[in-house]
């Protein structure tokens, strides 16, 4: 039948293999670009910003000389008696008899220190003396710093710097700044210009009120 058609008729009414693999190139490609661009519009999920903590603020830096000699700061001792190593010693505030007798190498054997209190807190120019029998010094201080035989508090005006070494947690070295205080002041008009002697705090003040006098 399609043979007796015109050929001009046949060319209408057929279809070639080769325009039909070209239109399905081209549906093919159509439903790809469609399914990109439907894939693209999709929504997408949102994810919250993470929240930071805030900070921390600096550390302000250290003030030059803040600190020394005082709670925290270095103190300086002077170990001296029965230790391996006797001599000045520079030890971190809040150190302990027991700190002080260990930088100086340690007791020598067979020293007593049952009268020892290694526990106690040592204070800046303070001098730790194991085994040795002192004398009490002129006012009333006796051994180690505490009271001794004697007729009362020690005076301000005229103790030397071996008698105010006595005193507890008076070193030579805070002896000879109350000494040079004194010089440079005239004398002492007051038990309270102690506390004006560089490295006598209100603690250690306490302590030497009741021992001393004008």
């Amino acid at each position: 039948m399609r043979e007796r058609l015109p050929v001009w008729v046949q060319a209408r009414c057929g279809v070639e293999p080769r325009a039909v693999a070209a239109v399905g190139v081209v549906l093919v490609l159509a439903v790809g670009f469609a399914a990109q661009q439907y894939w693209s519009a999709r929504p997408q999920p949102v994810t919250a910003p993470a929240v930071l903590a805030p900070a921390a603020p600096p550390t302000p830096p250290p003030v030059p000389g803040a600190g020394s000699g005082g709670p925290g700061g270095p103190i300086v001792v002077d170990v001296g008696g029965k230790v391996r190593d006797p001599g000045v010693r520079r030890l971190p505030g809040g150190s302990r008899v027991e700190d002080a007798l260990a930088a100086a190498g340690g007791v020598r054997p067979g020293t007593d220190t049952s009268g020892l209190n290694r526990a106690r807190v040592l204070a800046d120019g303070e001098q730790v003396l194991v085994g040795v029998t002192v004398q009490p010094a002129p006012g009333g201080v006796g051994p180690g710093g505490g009271p001794g035989p004697g007729p009362g508090p020690l005076s301000l005006g005229n103790a030397t710097v071996e008698q105010l070494d006595g005193l507890p947690g008076v070193g030579p070295v805070l002896a000879r700044h109350i000494v040079e205080f004194r010089t440079a002041r005239g004398g002492f008009r007051a038990v309270d210009d102690l506390r004006q002697v560089d490295g006598i705090g209100e603690r250690r003040f306490a302590e030497l009120r009741k021992l001393v006098r004008l």
